[in-house]
């Protein structure tokens, strides 16, 4: 396989019947996604889509999203998924920023932004079915050529497009689809919304596999209790999500008591997943698969690390994907085992570059993550180069103090901030209780003492429902910070 679109293809050549997608909007099996894709592209081709250009997508989950990825790709051209859930002034953002051909969308969306000069519009498949199935007369596309435009929002929440090849895609896909040993009978779940990246592996590992991959719709993306009626309902396989996402599945969708079900691998990435509740995940379901995958929207999964019974804490593990990754000190020169320093990682997955800015080259990646070599040779995240904070003159990492408040046993969720400046500083604690209530600061502070020096203990406790969360299921520290400001 040497682009994305091929592999729905050879899975239609295969097994026509076979099932492809399973959505809010029906299933398809791979036959019918093949020509359905081709249709789109030929209505695409119509409204001038060529090799090179963009074409956003502004959709709910749905097969027809799906087919419009293929049909993009076919041409070859790039697709940017635009956030379904996000307001329509972000989603004008990243339009004017790709400058696409055509912006596929519902008439209701496309009535909601501004009138975008050069910009062709699809918002119906009316015209879809008349269109012949079979593959355009246009030169297929290119190993090297742009697949797609994920926008990041950063520290900023100004939106950024990371572009990446097909060949960079599938250097990840191929990898991950032999780890996980993908067949034909697996059936993924694709929990996460289509402009964050931890889609890639549910749509294309799937498709080389010959799997079935079973759209999560929007609205319980989140919805602890429909998400684990979701694997029961479709005895999903393989889980891919955020650890967020199930934490509340634990916590609120009563995840253990409902069994293992069909699962054989589940795969977290993201963010950090408090070991307390990866022990008790892990504990109870001894049988399955459990990888930790570690990686930046630029560099796509570029290390992993499989758990077997959970320590202190869960590496970021080894390189995949074919990347090569290095630990650099404050000076540029290489950290040895033991010493901390920035992760550099280099590699066929790393971005094309950020849309409209100088390209990559093939330069080595600064991911602004600071990590450790352990002697066993796997890697070890220790938070943000810029997630450093100072409390009454001592630096202290936010991540190491979450960990210790989510080991609590009456904590689900814990997130910590500081508030004041100078003398006045405080480290903040953000609970969400396991059970009717959060521990209280006195209790905090002698769980903190076994494990923390005291200049990391914690000042002030604040209880909250839940935690505030991004559009991809991380923890919103931006919203947290504003919750600090006006406590």
């Amino acid at each position: 396989m040497t682009t994305l679109c091929d592999l729905v293809r050879a899975g239609a050549e295969r097994t026509p019947e076979a099932l492809a997608v399973s959505a809010p909007d029906g299933d398809v099996g791979y036959g019918r996604l093949d020509a359905m894709s081709n249709q789109l592209a030929h209505v695409l081709a119509a409204r001038g889509v060529r090799r090179g250009d963009r074409v956003a997508i502004w959709l709910d989950k749905s097969v027809w999203m799906v087919a419009a990825m293929q049909a993009v790709l076919r041409l070859g051209a790039a697709y940017v998924p635009v956030d379904p859930l996000g307001p329509a002034g972000r989603a004008a953002a990243v339009i004017a920023d790709c400058r696409p051909r055509v912006l596929v969308t519902t008439p209701v969306r496309a009535r909601s932004l501004p009138a975008t000069p050069g910009v062709a519009l699809l918002t119906g498949w009316e015209e879809v079915a008349g269109c012949p199935a079979g593959r355009p007369d246009v030169p297929p596309p290119r190993p090297g050529d742009l697949a797609y435009i994920l926008y990041t929002s950063g520290s900023t929440g100004l939106p950024k497009g990371v572009c990446q090849s097909h060949a960079g895609a599938l250097a990840f896909v191929e990898w991950a689809a032999g780890e996980l040993g993908a067949r034909p009978a697996d059936r993924f779940a694709n929990q996460a919304p289509p402009q964050f990246d931890l889609s890639v592996l549910d749509l294309y590992v799937a498709f080389m596999a010959g799997a079935s991959v079973h759209l999560v719709s929007h609205e319980h993306a989140y919805a602890p209790e429909r998400l684990v009626a979701f694997v029961r309902e479709h005895a999903i396989t393989v889980w891919y999500s955020v650890p967020s996402a199930l934490m509340m599945m634990e916590r609120d969708g009563e995840l253990l008591q409902a069994g293992p079900l069909g699962l054989r691998a589940v795969l977290f990435a993201g963010e950090p997943y408090p070991v307390a509740h990866l022990r008790r995940l892990r504990d109870a379901w001894p049988q399955v698969r459990f990888l930790n995958l570690y990686g930046p929207t630029e560099t796509n999964v570029c290390t992993f690390y499989e758990v077997p019974v959970p320590g202190r804490e869960v590496p970021i593990g080894r390189a995949c994907s074919g990347a090569e990754v290095w630990v650099e000190r404050d000076d540029g020169s290489r950290a040895d085992v033991g010493e901390e320093g920035e992760l550099v990682v280099r590699g066929p997955t790393v971005m094309l570059g950020y849309w409209g800015r100088p390209p990559q080259d093939g330069a080595p990646y600064r991911t602004g993550d600071r990590v450790v070599l352990g002697a066993d040779g796997n890697l070890r995240y220790r938070g943000r180069r810029d997630g450093m904070v100072k409390v009454r003159g001592h630096r202290i990492e936010l991540a190491e103090v979450e960990e210790v408040l989510n080991a609590h046993p009456a904590v689900a969720e814990a997130a910590a901030t500081v508030e004041g400046e100078g003398l006045a500083a405080r480290l903040v604690a953000w609970l969400v209780p396991r059970g009717t209530r959060a521990p209280g600061l006195l209790e905090i502070k002698r769980h903190c003492a076994a494990s923390l020096p005291r200049y990391m203990i914690i000042d002030v406790v604040r209880e909250l429902d839940r935690l505030p969360r991004t559009a991809t299921g991380k923890m919103d520290r931006l919203r947290l910070a504003g919750r600090t400001r006006q406590a």
